[in-house]
C-alpha cells in the first residue's frame, strides 16, 4: 500500500515505527479518546507518545485527500510545527503518516509525544477544578487566548476538551490540541471575542473574560461585554437548532 510520511529531523529514529504505525496503534489498549477520531498512548523509544488515528473518510473525501487538501494528519503535524515556531505550546510533534489504496487516500496518523496535564479548561468552567481559585485560571486563560491572536493564531476548535492545563509553581501553563483545523492570520480585537464561544461559559465567567480580554487588547469593555454575549448565543442557537434537526434535546 503506497505511503506518504513526513517525520520530524529531532525523531529520525522513530521512522520504522512511523512505517508500522498501525500495528504499534494496534498494541496498545490505553485510549484516551475514542469518537470519530481514537487517540491512544504508546511507548515507543522509552517515551510515552499519543498515535492519533484519523477516521476513514468517505469515497469523495477518498478522492478530496489523495488530489485536492491536506489529510488532517498532515495539518496536525504542519500546524503543531507551526505553533512552536510562534513559541505556542502544543504537544511536540513527531510525524504523520497517509497511506493511499487503488489511488485514493485510505488513512492517516499523526503522532506526537504525550504531555501530562492536571485539567482541562472544561473543568474549570464548569467549576470542578480543586483549585477553588477559578477566577485566576480564567484571567490566565484569557491572558493565553489573547496572546495567541496577537501572534495570529486562530483555533477553529477552540472547544472545553481542546485546551489542557498544568500547574507549575503555582502558576497555570495552557497547550492546544486538536490543531488540524486552524488559521494562521491577522485577528482584530472584537473578532477574538467569538474564540469564546464554543467554551459554554457560565454568563458571569464570560463577561469576566470578556472584561480581561478588552482591558489586553484595548477595546471598550461595554462593547466587548456586547459582542461576546452576541457570539455566545449565536453559537448556542446553531447548535441546539442542529440538535433539534436530529431529534435531540
Amino acid at each position: 500500500m503506497p505511503v506518504n510520511y513526513t517525520i520530524h529531523s529531532d525523531y529520525t529514529d522513530f521512522e520504522n515505527e512511523l512505517l508500522a504505525v498501525k500495528e504499534q496503534f494496534a498494541s496498545s489498549s490505553e485510549s484516551i479518546h475514542k469518537a470519530r477520531n481514537e487517540l491512544r498512548i504508546v511507548p515507543l523509544h522509552g517515551m510515552q507518545t499519543v498515535i492519533k488515528a484519523f477516521k476513514v473518510p468517505h469515497l469523495l473525501n477518498r478522492f478530496v485527500y489523495a488530489y485536492l487538501r491536506d489529510s488532517k494528519a498532515k495539518k496536525s503535524y504542519n500546524n503543531a510545527v507551526r505553533l512552536q515556531a510562534l513559541d505556542v505550546p502544543t504537544p511536540q510533534p513527531i510525524g504523520y503518516i497517509e497511506f493511499f489504496e487503488r489511488g485514493l487516500f485510505a488513512q492517516s496518523f499523526f503522532i506526537s509525544k504525550y504531555e501530562p496535564y492536571d485539567f482541562t479548561i472544561r473543568e474549570v468552567l464548569h467549576h470542578e477544578v480543586k483549585d477553588k481559585d477559578v477566577e485566576a485560571i480564567l484571567r490566565a486563560f484569557t491572558a493565553f487566548t489573547c496572546s495567541l491572536h496577537e501572534k495570529g493564531v486562530w483555533h477553529e476548535d477552540y472547544s472545553p476538551g481542546n485546551i489542557l492545563i498544568r500547574k507549575e509553581n503555582g502558576a497555570y501553563t495552557f497547550m492546544l490540541v486538536d490543531i488540524n483545523r486552524m488559521q494562521f492570520r491577522p485577528i482584530g480585537p472584537l473578532e477574538g471575542l467569538k474564540n469564546f464561544s464554543k467554551l459554554w461559559a457560565q454568563p458571569d465567567d464570560l463577561a469576566l473574560m470578556g472584561r480581561v480580554y478588552a482591558e489586553l487588547r484595548g477595546i471598550d469593555e461595554a462593547l466587548a461585554l456586547k459582542a461576546i454575549a452576541a457570539f455566545d448565543r449565536k453559537t448556542k442557537a446553531v447548535v441546539n437548532f442542529k440538535k433539534r434537526l436530529k431529534g435531540k434535546k
